[in-house]
């Protein structure tokens, strides 16, 4: 499944995509696509409903983030070792993990804010994933089935902040709209392997990252277990796992977002996001 939120932001609705591409909504079923609706009971009857006996939404409805009330975001860092390279880093031996604020979360379209004090607001395509069922070190081995699905996601950084502003990467990385997510989330039996999947990114129609998720140095299943001995993981939360190269910051010379510029990004079977770049 295809499962998605719909609706101004603040107000959206439940939601499915169905085999033709068109939204439907789930409000009549379920209230919200909430941490409770990610367990394998729960998406089983959603998966067991009949699209067509669903009401349709206009094609041009605004999309919210796919999942609501998450409570922790965590991020890897330099998780592929050809990004690693670009920005002049050893890549680690453990997982480099860091958090997003939640507020920081928003809609696959919805517009990037540049704050008044940004000058180094640079892209990440990334591969995240959302917890469907509790982890706690759990055994090596288990954890894809604590996964409820699959995610396209951008981890906005404001390089400034993340690196010459003291203190750790949360502050470059948790400005509003720095942790759009969706269009929607992909259950995981629609995603045979989460490490062969393509991703793009463009800014103002030019190629900036082309990878593959086969780079990753600390794969998925390997996150899952690894997370979940230091943090327990809850249904909803949100894990991206890194970016492969491309980004602002590794070009030659550096070359970051201004106002008005338009970042588009995929991630195969994932979707697409497009969003502007706005001056607050």
């Amino acid at each position: 499944m295809k499962l998605l939120r719909h609706g101004p932001d603040g107000q959206e609705k439940p939601g499915l995509l169905d085999q033709d591409g068109q939204i439907r909504d789930l409000s009549g079923v379920i209230p919200d696509l909430t941490p409770e609706q990610l367990g394998a009971e729960a998406l089983a009857r959603l998966a067991a409903l009949d699209p067509a006996a669903l009401p349709l939404v206009p094609a041009q409805t605004r999309l919210g983030a796919p999942v609501a009330g998450t409570r922790k975001v965590l991020a890897i860092g330099l998780n592929y070792a050809d990004h690693a390279a670009e920005t002049g880093a050893v890549a680690p031996k453990e997982p480099m993990l860091f958090s997003k604020a939640v507020t920081s979360i928003c809609g696959p379209n919805d517009v990037t804010e540049l704050p008044p004090s940004s000058t180094r607001l640079d892209w990440e395509v990334e591969l995240g994933f959302v917890i469907g069922t509790r982890a706690k070190a759990i055994a090596a081995g288990t954890g894809l089935a604590h996964i409820a699905g699959y995610v396209l996601a951008n981890d906005y950084s404001e390089r400034e902040w993340q690196k010459d502003r003291a203190g750790q990467f949360v502050k470059g990385k948790s400005h509003d709209s720095f942790c759009p997510l969706g269009p929607w989330l992909v259950t995981r039996d629609e995603i045979a392997d989460p490490q062969d999947l393509s991703m793009h990114l463009s800014v103002n129609g030019e190629t900036r990252q082309s990878g593959s998720t086969a780079t990753m140095i600390h794969k998925v299943v390997f996150l899952v277990e690894y997370l979940s001995q230091f943090v327990t993981l809850e249904p909803g939360d949100v894990i991206l796992t890194g970016t492969p190269p491309g980004v602002g910051a590794g070009m030659k010379p550096p070359q970051f977002l201004r106002a008005g510029d338009v970042v588009e990004l995929d991630i195969e079977g994932l979707g697409r996001q497009r969003h502007e770049v706005v001056a607050l």
